[in-house]
């Protein structure tokens, strides 16, 4: 064997490793997978050695190799790492590593290669940052050299590609819609692309959101699994792809990056273009242990939220626009008496916005409906004890607005003019430098003069034809930058304050945004039937305490059905806690109930938005049995839900996931929110104990073993919550 070792670089953490072997031109991937140990130099060699594929016949006629910036140039014939060209020409890149470093950490580390194609002009810096997580960050830049040909190049696409082996041979990604949000698809991968396109500006409520690609049948609890999440709030691309031939020794791709529009991006000599971050992980331990790589990745961040988070009541559902001070008051007396912590004012505050036709784009109070402006209702809201929230759509204008009127070229839209509005509303061209400071400054005004905590940053339309109208050029790449600029401008002049990314639900949900924001609003459906599902998959990518969910009333106003308060409540509970509905209506039992509610939420939200996120595989999908468990074991809640009837009778026993099996546990049942209604003669034999807190069980049997949990009927849930009992 010929001596490699010494241009072989690995990133080790948690578990997962990155190999890569530095070969001319193109250094290629040898592994991303599980860890492979601490190998030696002969096992590096032999890594190396077997890394080699065979020649095909009717072939190229060298092995093809899986590089780290695949192009026809290595006889990739799959997706390529780079598309464009130079006035027409240089459009087969020939890239060649010119240097690199390898910053290797206990757990983690940083490889950077530089990459240059003499033709056109290109100069490539590709990190790669694997995390203490297992969470492996892929960063790209593309520059022009300053001397290069001053024609500009066209860049059409950037994809990033790591290998997958031949097991992983099913696709798990997402779809939906309005209030209906991260519905999971499964299909197997066959040969060819799998692809998932978003050209809608953001990442839309059909988001493919993490693409997954496992060994068949992969569950929540075991399965080993590749994943990847773009991490940009505009148009992307995610791909699975399988070739006849493979990818060098490997089978197959995935991959993800920004969906370019033709003529978007331009590169002129010392110009630059930086993809998306792609976030790749690998588990061994299923659906859970790809979500606890991703969350704590999430959790490690320096500006993630450390204190407590506040319990909120949001208006619109209360009083949608009809913005009455005297109702206010008494909606934000009722919200402090049930343990609210922060109140936000939704849509209708502004100039002009009676209904939603017009009024966006004007962000100053209106004078009619608030002669005083806010200030009395911000002051009652502080007085009681609460922060004061309010809600913004800066993005977005209706032609029906003083703006639109006085800034015609700030709507975003063709020469031939605009196209048909969506929800009444156009588009704000945020990359127009004087678009941009108007937001600014309008937005800082507000934040400054009433001391604004938290805005629930809106985003409601999706973006067609978006060109600037100067010259129809693309600008949905500059639009997301612009976003991108104007949040963080804005948090700089308030780094107290926090933001909510709510794009019509949940449209705006990937981790580009939540660099800059502090939680999401998962969906517009409060329907707690509908809301099980949607933050059972959210949690996929977000911790708990990233994801809005509020309890609304008794009948949905997306879906009409009507639900029960326990469900309802238990539903809301697991996550960043809020009510979505009119108190000043509520009798006094209702209040009651709500008021628990807030007080348990405050008592189990340490759990809540710390511990790891579990969920039960079932194959009666009516019932869902998911929960939160501390890291140490020491602690855990769950909700045992039915969402609708089966054929099934009994369940049999069915294990609590994510238990210490050598410890025990009592085992309390929570009864603050009420007893779900049950669908049986007599309960399971150890129900009454933990009715009465006095169970304990072994890990043993909660765990690995299982509980006969009672039988439900339909829109129901229990709270089960376990400690550790001393040894």
């Amino acid at each position: 064997m010929s001596d490699t070792t010494a241009r072989i670089h690995i990133l080790r953490a948690a578990g997962t490793a990155l190999v890569v072997e530095l070969t001319e031109p193109v250094p290629r991937v040898l592994h991303w997978g599980a860890d492979l140990g601490d190998l030696p130099q002969e096992a590096l060699a032999a890594l190396a050695l077997t890394g080699e594929p065979a020649v095909l016949n009717n072939s190229v006629d060298i092995p093809r190799r899986f590089t780290v910036w695949p192009t026809e140039a290595d006889a990739w014939s799959g997706t390529p790492a780079q598309e464009g060209h130079l006035a027409g020409a240089f459009a087969a890149p020939r890239l060649a590593l010119t240097d690199s470093s390898c910053q290797p950490r206990s757990t983690g580390g940083e490889l950077t290669l530089h990459l240059t194609d003499p033709g056109t002009g290109l100069d490539i810096t590709l990190s790669y940052v694997l995390e203490p997580s297992g969470v492996l960050g892929v960063r790209t830049t593309l520059t022009r050299r300053p001397d290069a040909d001053p024609a500009p190049y066209d860049l059409a696409s950037v994809t990033t590609l790591l290998p997958l082996p031949r097991r992983a041979a099913e696709v798990l990604d997402f779809t939906g819609k309005w209030s209906r949000e991260r519905s999971p698809q499964r299909r197997p991968l066959g040969f060819g692309t799998h692809a998932r396109e978003v050209r809608r500006g953001k990442p839309g409520v059909d988001s493919p959101y993490v693409m997954a690609v496992g060994v068949p049948g992969f569950g929540f609890r075991d399965g080993e699994i590749w994943a990847v999440h773009v991490a940009w709030s505009g148009d992307q691309r995610y791909l699975a792809e399988q070739l006849p031939e493979g990818a060098g020794a490997h089978a197959g791709v995935l991959g993800g990056g920004e969906l370019l529009r033709a003529g978007e991006i331009r590169l002129a000599p010392g110009e630059s273009y930086t993809a998306p971050v792609c976030h790749f992980a690998w588990s061994d331990q299923g659906l859970d242990g790809l979500a606890d790589r991703f969350h704590t990745l999430l959790r490690a961040r320096p500006a993630h939220p450390r204190g407590p988070r506040p319990v909120i009541l949001n208006s619109w559902e209360a009083v949608y626009f009809d913005h009455d001070l005297d109702r206010l008051l008494r909606l934000a007396d009722r919200a402090a008496e049930v343990g609210v912590e922060r109140f936000v004012l939704d849509d209708g505050w502004f100039r002009g916005r009676r209904s939603d036709d017009a009024g966006l784009g004007d962000w100053t109070v209106d004078p009619v409906v608030w002669p005083e402006g806010l200030t009395p209702l911000v002051d009652h809201v502080r007085s009681l004890g609460m922060e004061f929230g309010l809600w913004v759509e800066p993005e977005m204008i209706n032609l029906d607005s003083d703006l639109a009127r006085e800034h015609p070229d700030w709507v975003l839209g063709p020469a031939r003019g605009v196209g048909p509005a969506a929800r009444h509303q156009h588009v704000l061209d945020l990359a127009n430098p004087d678009a941009w400071q108007y937001l600014l400054d309008a937005l800082d005004a507000l934040v400054e003069k009433y001391a604004i905590a938290y805005l629930k940053w809106d985003h409601n339309r999706e973006l067609h034809e978006t060109v600037h109208s100067a010259a129809d050029r693309p600008v949905a790449h500059a639009q997301v930058m612009a976003l991108y600029r104007l949040i963080d401008a804005l948090r700089e002049r308030h780094p107290a304050l926090e933001i909510e990314s709510c794009a019509a639900g949940g449209g705006r949900v990937d981790l580009g945004i939540l660099e800059r924001t502090d939680r999401v609003w998962a969906s517009d459906c409060n329907d707690p039937v509908e809301r099980q599902t949607i933050q059972r998959w959210t949690a996929q990518l977000l911790p708990p305490e990233l994801v809005g969910t509020h309890v609304g009333p008794r009948t949905s106003h997306t879906t009409d059905r009507v639900s029960s308060d326990r469900l309802r409540l238990t539903t809301a509970l697991f996550g960043h806690a809020g009510i979505e509905q009119d108190l000043t209506r509520c009798s006094p039992e209702e209040l009651a109930r709500l008021t628990a509610w807030t007080a348990l939420h405050r008592e189990l939200r340490p759990l809540l938005h710390g511990g790891r996120t579990v969920r039960a595989d079932l194959t009666d999908e009516s019932t869902l049995l998911h929960g939160v468990v501390a890291h140490d074991g020491s602690a855990a809640l769950y909700c045992w839900a039915r969402l609708a009837t089966s054929p099934e009778g009994q369940y049999g026993r069915v294990p609590l996931p994510g238990l210490d099996p050598e410890a025990t546990y009592r085992v309390r049942v929570r009864t603050e929110l009420g007893l779900p209604s049950f669908h049986e003669v007599a309960e399971p034999a150890w129900l009454p104990a933990a009715l009465d807190d006095t169970l304990s069980l072994p890990g043993s049997v909660l765990t690995l073993a299982g509980l006969p949990l009672p039988n439900l009927n339909p829109e129901q849930a229990l709270l089960l919550e376990l400690t550790r009992t001393p040894r």
